[in-house]
């Protein structure tokens, strides 16, 4: 059983930059794809980047390709999404979510999920 736990939410302004943080644990890290998510409200939840289980696969949504990147740190057990050039439509919660392997862009193929952050964009 995989426990995934976001972090570096928060308000920042149009412009701004946030970097996400997701802490795994109970499980090896090293084989599993891991993905963000995130879902505004009344909105569903919708795909923004993943990487596959060695680092060297990504998949990016449109809306965020050139703005977010997305890196892991095996050795931590963590993955990061760094987001720059933030726009108010970014607002929403973002969530990480792990698979065996692949990175793909469907929610429903990931297996564990966080609770997710808060990330909210003010104009």
């Amino acid at each position: 059983q995989v426990q995934l736990v976001e972090s570096g939410g928060g308000l920042v302004q149009a412009g701004g930059s946030l970097r996400l943080s997701c802490a795994a644990s109970g499980g090896t890290f090293s084989s599993y794809a891991m993905g963000w998510f995130r879902q505004a409200p009344g909105k569903e939840r919708e795909f923004v980047v993943a990487i596959s289980w060695t680092g060297g696969t990504t998949y990016y949504a449109d809306s965020v390709k050139g703005r977010f990147t997305i890196s892991r740190d095996n050795a931590k057990n963590t993955v990061y999404l760094q987001m720059n050039s933030l726009k108010p439509e970014d607002t929403a919660v973002y969530y990480c979510a792990a698979r065996k392997y692949t990175a793909t862009m469907a929610p429903s193929s990931y297996d564990y999920w966080g609770q997710g952050t808060q990330v909210t964009v003010s104009s």
